[in-house]
């Protein structure tokens, strides 16, 4: 039998083919994704069976340890079958990265089962208060996607002592940690009725004085808990996120964008002359947004891969390659939206009905456009640090 780390390994080598190999089956759902505003139980299978959910999980869990390039590039084919699936995943990745600054057994609780899956709410919004072997948690945290199909949650929560005081941290703020329980410990809430990524089911859930022993909480942007020390784990939350859902936007451009074309082939608009194919208008802006979606792409692909083998060689991610990252993968979503926009609009009247495929993916696009990994002021982070300012680091 592989070892737990030659499991990983090969899994890492065979990441992409997976994606690949799944895409068709999650096409094929997209309909039964959108109407149960969750991944079906069918969908969430093929996904494990596939091991997608692995690909950042450490090695001593089996998981790939995937580079993030590559992890980035799969996220974007399971985009290109279905968004909500994607988004899904791309969460998931993020939060499983929890598991690099756990001791391996309370890890392995959490991440060992083959069908794992982490979710977490945004933002610190919970309370973890000390108590004998553990902390108290209690709060409420909303846009934890997929967490229908997931077997853990988790809750970002400011520290109290036993007291009641603030536990403060080295830096003099106070001190957070991000508590991890079961998910049918918590209560969840049916609040997830919105225009695009439905299929994330991105509800809201509450936990109330529940007991978390020690070993299942984590601050995982603290340098002194980290337990394993490859590449993949040098990376902040926050660039791993924006690097998978920067891939979910340009998946569903380039699949809208194919649709189009094979729509192109067939389609002589009302009033016309002639087919779109034939209209010399229509050739040259399909060609443009040919160029508008690959430029982006490349401009990722090269960033991550530059800067992938430059923390992989220093062991460091300095403070110049965040914020090519943020810039990076904020230009990435802004044109897949720029694209997917104008190809809605090509589509003609073939666009706005629920049987064809550019309808759900305009919404969907439109979802990622809201989420802050695409937020305008990124651009003007990325600025403000560039002539010398100080960084945000929450957002870099």
């Amino acid at each position: 039998m592989a070892s737990r780390s030659e499991t990983g390994r090969i899994l890492a080598a065979s990441a992409l083919d997976n994606a690949r190999a799944v895409a068709p089956a999650l096409r094929a759902a997209g309909a039964r994704i959108e109407a149960d505003r969750a991944l079906p139980p069918d969908v969430v299978a093929a996904m494990h069976e596939a091991q997608l959910f692995r690909l950042s999980l450490p090695r001593r869990h089996g998981g790939a340890e995937l580079a993030l390039p590559q992890m980035a590039q799969a996220a974007e084919i399971i985009a290109g079958a279905d968004a909500s699936a994607a988004w899904c995943l791309g969460q998931a990745l993020g939060c499983a990265m929890t598991a690099a600054f756990m001791d391996e057994e309370p890890a392995r609780e959490v991440f060992d089962a083959a069908d794992a899956v982490l979710a977490w709410g945004a933002g610190i919004q919970g309370e973890l208060t000390a108590t004998d072997g553990g902390y108290l948690v209690s709060g409420t945290w909303r846009f934890a996607s997929g967490s229908h199909n997931a077997t853990w949650l988790g809750g970002h929560s400011k520290v109290f002592e036993a007291d009641g005081s603030p536990r403060m941290a080295e830096n003099g703020r106070q001190a957070n940690r991000t508590a991890l329980f079961p998910r049918e410990q918590a209560e969840m809430a049916d609040d997830w009725y919105v225009m695009g990524l439905r299929g994330t089911r991105s509800e809201a859930y509450t936990v109330e004085n529940l007991f978390i022993p020690e070993g299942l909480t984590a601050d995982r942007e603290t340098e002194a808990e980290r337990r394993v020390y490859t590449t993949l784990f040098r990376f902040p939350t926050t660039a791993v996120y924006a690097s998978l859902f920067s891939s979910v936007a340009l998946g569903i451009a380039q699949s809208m964008f194919d649709d189009l074309l094979s729509l192109a082939r067939e389609k002589t608009p009302r009033g016309a002359r002639s087919a779109l194919r034939d209209s010399p208008v229509f050739q040259s802006k399909l060609a443009e947004l040919e160029a508008q979606l690959g430029a982006p792409r490349a401009y990722k692909h090269a960033i991550l891969s530059e800067i992938w083998d430059e923390v992989a060689a220093t062991e460091d991610l300095s403070m110049d390659n965040r914020a090519r990252i943020r810039l990076a993968t904020t230009y990435a979503i802004n044109q897949a939206t720029a694209v997917s926009e104008q190809v809605y609009h090509l589509a003609g009247s073939t666009a706005i009905f629920d049987n064809e495929p550019f309808e759900r993916r305009f919404r969907d696009i439109h979802a990622v456009s809201q989420q802050v990994q695409a937020r305008f002021t990124n651009y003007e982070t990325v600025g403000r640090y560039m002539l010398g300012h100080k960084a945000d680091t929450i957002f870099m």
